[in-house]
């Protein structure tokens, strides 16, 4: 059996070149190339305590604060989950009623169920054109704001995976006229307000807690992120003591030294990073726009850094495009969907790169037919199942007055689901524990399948446990 760290090291001098997470991109020409051992301690003397900061830590996390100005910032080594969870349970009581987006991650689901939450949500637009779902209506906010008045908290993912961003700053205004605060996942989004080709943060634009996942776009160690807390709107105390219990005891130096580094390069020198970045960048998304059958999929509110790679022209799918550049190019995008595949850009990719993801597309364009291939999505974009009831009380139903069966995913449409089931990535539920299966959720789920996508979450490939009531 081949060792990890055997398997890594072939990988990263082979000549794979990686348009995904993390930011660095490996580029230890630009960023060093330090071994971590002789830097990781616990804490010792001098060193302070991540869960009690009063010290170097403390002082690296108020130079986080003031470098995106927020009020606070924690360092997460637990990745944007665990700001995620902190974030939502922080502001919620059991049982409350949340405004949530339907495209959320699925840790804001976890952390729903965590809290035994009643969600109400929020179903982003769709182009069918480029088969991409687009931003969380300002006005899809305030008519759910009006039409529910017990709403808590309000959830949203802005910049989604595909990097499209909702209006912050006029949803902001909406839920905060009710009282209660706005929680934004921005883990795609740490870089930015760190350069005018980028959207403006979300904490610039008045949310009250703000996740980043450094590692994502930025150069930081995989599993780094930031948790923002502004405003006064969310209970910051009750955040900060989820944290404590959600985070490990035993936080990684090797991480916050990264998180600590990677925040001081965007305060000393982030011109340096960012304008080189951006010109190599424009002009490949330039470049790209000459495509023929091959384009760029972007809307009107879009992260420039992610290359929607739409195939919708073409006569192939997502994945068959994705798995080309693979085994030809070797280039490795960090995801496929239906009709497209995405490659995440950063500070950290070099010319090199730009020029041989370039040169595949271009190779591609000029010998791809037109339209053919299956498409996988849906006219309507995410589609809608009827919530019977919270996926915490599901529970509690099935044990008090039902029983729960396997059946094959085929076999599930009608039935009240036990849990979840989604494509990762990215992560976004189809299906979540009690709700009742609609038939475009299923035929989404059996058509991604079809295609060679990875289904995840239910507990038995191939099946899926429901309350059979009675």
């Amino acid at each position: 059996m081949t060792e990890l760290y055997d398997r890594l090291h072939r990988y990263s001098i082979s000549d794979y070149y990686g348009f995904h997470m993390p930011g660095h991109k490996r580029n230890t020409e630009r960023f060093g190339s330090d071994l971590p051992y002789g830097i990781d301690i616990t804490e010792i003397e001098g060193f302070d305590d991540l869960h009690h900061p009063d010290g170097i830590l403390r002082e690296a996390q108020e130079e986080a604060s003031r470098i995106y100005g927020a009020g606070e910032t924690r360092f997460l080594v637990n990745g944007s989950t665990a700001g995620i969870l902190s974030a939502i349970l922080g502001c919620t009581r059991r049982g409350d009623q949340v405004l949530v987006g339907r495209n959320c991650h699925k840790s804001v689901y976890h952390a729903i169920y965590m809290n035994g939450l009643d969600p109400v949500y929020l179903y982003p637009g769709f182009r069918p054109d480029i088969q991409l779902n687009t931003e969380i209506s300002v006005s899809a906010v305030k008519a759910a704001l009006n039409e529910h008045s017990r709403v808590k908290a309000v959830i949203l993912v802005s910049p989604t995976y595909d990097g499209v961003v909702s209006d912050i700053r006029a949803i902001a205004g909406e839920v905060h006229r009710r009282g209660i605060p706005l929680i934004v996942d921005e883990a795609h989004g740490a870089h930015f307000g760190f350069h005018p080709y980028f959207p403006e943060s979300a904490l610039k634009q008045g949310a009250d807690v703000v996740i980043h996942s450094l590692h994502k776009t930025l150069p930081a160690l995989t599993q780094t992120a930031l948790l923002h807390v502004d405003g006064p709107y969310a209970d910051r105390s009750r955040i900060f003591r989820y944290l404590d219990m959600l985070q490990s005891s035993s936080p990684s130096y090797v991480l916050m030294a990264g998180i600590d580094r990677c925040v001081r390069l965007l305060g000393e020198k982030r011109d340096e990073l960012f304008s080189p970045y951006v010109e190599r960048l424009e002009r490949l998304r330039e470049r790209l726009g000459q495509l023929e059958k091959l384009s760029l999929a972007q809307t009107e509110r879009y992260d420039r850094s992610k290359l929607v790679l739409s195939a919708a022209r073409a006569d192939m799918t997502g994945r068959e495009l994705y798995l080309r550049l693979l085994e030809t190019y070797h280039l490795q995008l960090e995801m496929a969907a239906g009709s497209y595949a995405l490659a995440m850009t950063s500070v950290g990719d070099t010319e090199e790169g730009f020029r041989r993801l370039g040169d595949a597309l271009e190779e591609m364009d000029r010998s791809a037919g037109e339209n053919g291939g299956e498409v996988t999505g849906q006219d309507g974009g995410l589609p809608e199942n009827e919530m019977v009831c919270s996926s915490a009380r599901i529970e509690e139903l099935a044990r008090e007055e039902g029983c729960i069966r396997s059946v094959p995913l085929e076999a599930c449409e009608g039935l009240v689901s036990m849990e979840y089931a989604y494509l990762y990535p990215p992560g976004i539920p189809l299906i979540v524990p009690g709700e009742r299966v609609s038939h475009g959720s299923l035929q989404v789920l059996l058509k991604s399948r079809r295609q060679g996508f990875s289904l995840e979450g239910m507990e038995k490939e191939g099946s899926i446990r429901v309350w059979i009531n009675g």
